[in-house]
């Protein structure tokens, strides 16, 4: 009799685990993607910024600092984009061109790394509230509301001011005042997660709470941290480059799409290109990102396909 009643109980766990949610596979997840219009236009515009920032070095044809002796007009006012200087020259005789693609490269690493810091913390904290909850669930999410309260660019213009600015500083500026969205979305899956009868049922069978976490409640979150990876680097791109407009972001002569706009601004009227290009890049690659992101926040969650 007792071996009947556990061969009961444990065909109760596994039809409880079997109602786990399932995992959408990459390949599908592509198939998807190229089917749709806009998601294949922002992968192509993706791929141009990912491409032209990685082969800068090979690709450019001067140094970005270089200051040229031809690159100025009689006046002294900057070249307009032909055949030597592609895109124009800036306010000291340096090439636009060269300054644009090695400031994709300080725009993308500031994009990946501030954006995977804040998608760690965010998440730490999110996993840690919804799956202990009580007290420390509780004290994690009060100190995510105090930080929502203040606004993002405003904090990150204190704490930027504060620092000296470097590329490395400004990521950690950026990826301390954007964890906190994601630590709202991850804490509201987990508590949700942790309420599922697989949940129940493996906590039955003995497993410890490491064993539930990455093995059980984790993967089911990947979905929703790329999505947000996603969509947080066209947020955190745009960040930096306000910060860098501002002056309190990446410093020259170290080029960054929002400091080439600070640098040239004075010549907006004589010389438009100075400030078109460099913003029209950093809208396009937001554009990108977000159009990536939005496709995928359709495919892994269709419960949230049409909603704003």
């Amino acid at each position: 009799m007792p071996t009947i009643q556990a061969k009961r109980c444990r065909m109760t766990v596994n039809a409880s685990i079997s109602l786990e949610p399932a995992t959408v596979s990459a390949h599908s997840v592509w198939q998807k993607l190229a089917q749709r219009k806009l998601a294949v236009i922002g992968l192509v515009i993706m791929l141009i910024c990912i491409l032209g920032a990685t082969l800068a070095p090979w690709i450019t044809p001067f140094d970005p600092n270089e200051q040229h002796f031809d690159g100025l007009t009689i006046e002294g006012a900057p070249l307009p984009p032909g055949a030597v200087y592609w895109l124009g020259t800036d306010l000291l005789g340096r090439d636009l061109f060269s300054r644009l693609l090695f400031g994709a490269q300080t725009s993308l690493v500031i994009g990946v790394v501030a954006n995977g810091v804040a998608l760690l913390i965010g998440t730490l904290v999110g996993v840690t509230a919804g799956y202990f909850r009580g007290v420390v669930g509780a004290v994690l999410m009060r100190f995510t509301d105090l930080m929502m309260a203040f606004p993002a660019l405003l904090l990150a213009i204190c704490l930027a001011a504060i620092f000296s600015p470097s590329l490395w500083i400004v990521a950690m500026v950026i990826a301390f005042v954007n964890w906190v969205q994601t630590a709202r979305v991850i804490f509201t899956q987990t508590s949700s997660l942790v309420e599922r009868d697989y949940i129940a049922a493996v906590k039955t069978l003995g497993a410890g709470h490491v064993r539930i976490l990455f093995r059980h409640i984790l993967p089911h979150l990947v979905p929703t941290l790329i999505v947000w990876g996603t969509l947080g680097i066209s947020t955190t791109v745009l960040l930096e480059a306000t910060l860098s407009f501002l002056g309190v972001g990446v410093q020259p002569p170290t080029p960054s799409w929002g400091n080439i706009i600070f640098e040239n601004q004075t010549y907006f009227q004589s010389a438009p290109w100075l400030v078109f290009i460099p913003g029209a890049a950093i809208l396009a690659l937001a554009l990108g990102f977000n159009l990536v992101g939005d496709a995928l926040r359709d495919i892994l969650d269709p419960t949230q396909q049409g909603r704003d």
